[in-house]
Parts: C-alpha cells; sequence; structure tokens
C-alpha cells in the first residue's frame, strides 16, 4: 500500500517537473528580442557618451553658476532624444573607451566627433556623416615661422587624443616622438608647458583653442580629413536605432540647424573666454 502510494506521489512530481521545464524552455524559445529602439522608448531615456573636453563639439562650461556640458554634439543628442520621445542623459568618459562602452551596453551611443573609421565600424554600427572637419595643428605662437608644415615636425614630439585619427597621424610624421593622452585639455596644457612641439588636432578645435590660449596659434598647414568626417557610433545590428538616428540628422541638416548648432558652440566658447 505504501510502496503504491510512494510510486503515485513520484509520478505526480515527474509530471509537475517536466511541465515546469517545458514552459521554461517554451518562454526562452518564443520570447520576443527587443531591438534598441524599442529599449530605450521603454525605458524612457537616451544615455549618450561623449568626452567633454572638445569645444566646440562638446566641453564643459559654467552656466548659472552651474557646470554643464554643452556644445553641438549635446544639441544633436537632445534632438535625437526629442525625436524618439525620451530624456537626454549624458555619460562623460575618455575617447577611447566610448566603442567599449556602446559594446557593453555602458551607453547606447556616442556622440563625440568620432570619424567612423573601418577598425570602429567592426565595434560599432555608424549613422551617416553629420559634419566634416579638417585636421590642424597647435603649436606655440613664438614657433609658428619654425612649424610651418608637417614636414616640419619630424622628428619633433608630437601629442594627440588617445585612440582618434590625430593619433595616426602624428604617428605617420617621420622620427616624431608621439604622447598620446586621453584628455585635449591636458594636451594643451603640455604644448604651452612646452612638453611636447604641436599638438595635431581638428582645426575647429584648434581655432577655439587659440581664442582662449593666445600664446597658441594653428599652423599653417591643413590636412583634409580623408576619413569622411564625424558620425554617430550606435550598437551592431541595430537597424531600427540607426534608421531613427539618421532620420533626426537629415532633418537637422536639410533644416540648416547643424550649422546654427555649430555657430552657437563656437560663439559660447567665446563668450565663456569674455
Amino acid at each position: 500500500m505504501k510502496k503504491s502510494l510512494i510510486k503515485k506521489i513520484m509520478a505526480v512530481v515527474i509530471v509537475g517537473v517536466i511541465g515546469i521545464m517545458a514552459v521554461g524552455c517554451s518562454s526562452k524559445s518564443t520570447g520576443e528580442v527587443k531591438d534598441k529602439l524599442t529599449e530605450i522608448k521603454e525605458s524612457g531615456k537616451l544615455v549618450v557618451g561623449m568626452s567633454a573636453d572638445y569645444a566646440p563639439y562638446e566641453y564643459h562650461a559654467l552656466i548659472d553658476g552651474e557646470d554643464k556640458i554643452i556644445g553641438f554634439d549635446v544639441d544633436i543628442a537632445q534632438a535625437i532624444a526629442d525625436d524618439i520621445g525620451v530624456e537626454l542623459e549624458l555619460k562623460e568618459m575618455n575617447f577611447d573607451s566610448l566603442c567599449e562602452a556602446v559594446q557593453l551596453g555602458k551607453i547606447d551611443m556616442t556622440i563625440s566627433g568620432m570619424t567612423p573609421k573601418p577598425d570602429r565600424k567592426k565595434a560599432v554600427d555608424f549613422s551617416d556623416i553629420y559634419y566634416k572637419a579638417e585636421q590642424a595643428f597647435l603649436i606655440q605662437a613664438s614657433n609658428k615661422d619654425t612649424y610651418k608644415t608637417l614636414a616640419d615636425l619630424e622628428g619633433k614630439k608630437i601629442g594627440a587624443q588617445m585612440g582618434s585619427i590625430q593619433a595616426e597621424i602624428a604617428e605617420g610624421i617621420e622620427g616624431a616622438s608621439v604622447k598620446l593622452l586621453s584628455d585635449v585639455n591636458t594636451l594643451i596644457l603640455e604644448l604651452k608647458n612646452g612638453n611636447i612641439d604641436a599638438l595635431i588636432i581638428e582645426a575647429p578645435v584648434a581655432n577655439l583653442a587659440t581664442t582662449t590660449n593666445t600664446d597658441l596659434v594653428v599652423g599653417e598647414e591643413i590636412i583634409e580629413d580623408s576619413e569622411g568626417g564625424s558620425a554617430i557610433g550606435m550598437p551592431k545590428d541595430s537597424p531600427e536605432l540607426v534608421e531613427q538616428v539618421n532620420s533626426t540628422l537629415k532633418k537637422l541638416m536639410d533644416e540648416g540647424k547643424i550649422d546654427e548648432f555649430v555657430q552657437k558652440a563656437v560663439e559660447q566658447v567665446k563668450n565663456q573666454v569674455e
């Protein structure tokens, strides 16, 4: 009698376990995988990573006594968030860690004056180009007649931002001793203190740097950006998000808004100096 009862109980337990396993397997196999754009909408916020040391793209400024990150990349990020219908959250990090942060899901996208180089395309998907800029180099004003071209910088100490296209340019200068740092403002200080002879940087950033540092000038040679300009980095295989971002960028460019954002950012930098 006891053996019969035990057998019945075991049979019920086994059936129950099998049923639970079946439900579990079913939920895994039929569970809907949400695309990145849907995830952002449901979270209610867009998390954008940037390196805020690159005026006029993005930089720190005192606004009504409060330290804020501003710049035309920030305005673009806000426009994208508005079109998606969510709040914008900015996360500041080193430039050379931005793509990895996208890959790891720490941020939804990076908007930081980033050039879509082939090696970066392996890590993230990029939007259309939203801004094109030439490359330049900063030098001390006292050396303006000595360092006019890249050829004049051969064998010299050159600075550039770590992980940037400018770093590649610097490393291509024959005999140069290249110093790479993550923070552009620190590199500018290195130049002012004579620790490097020149700093390779985007032309708009270089021109603004001379506004806030009158002891620096831009070298005469301007380097064409053969890589195509700046784009927004997003997670791989997120076509819905890329399409949404490209739609916003196209609208902004068609309406001339990006040019307005750039001009506003430049004026804000100048006002900070005044």
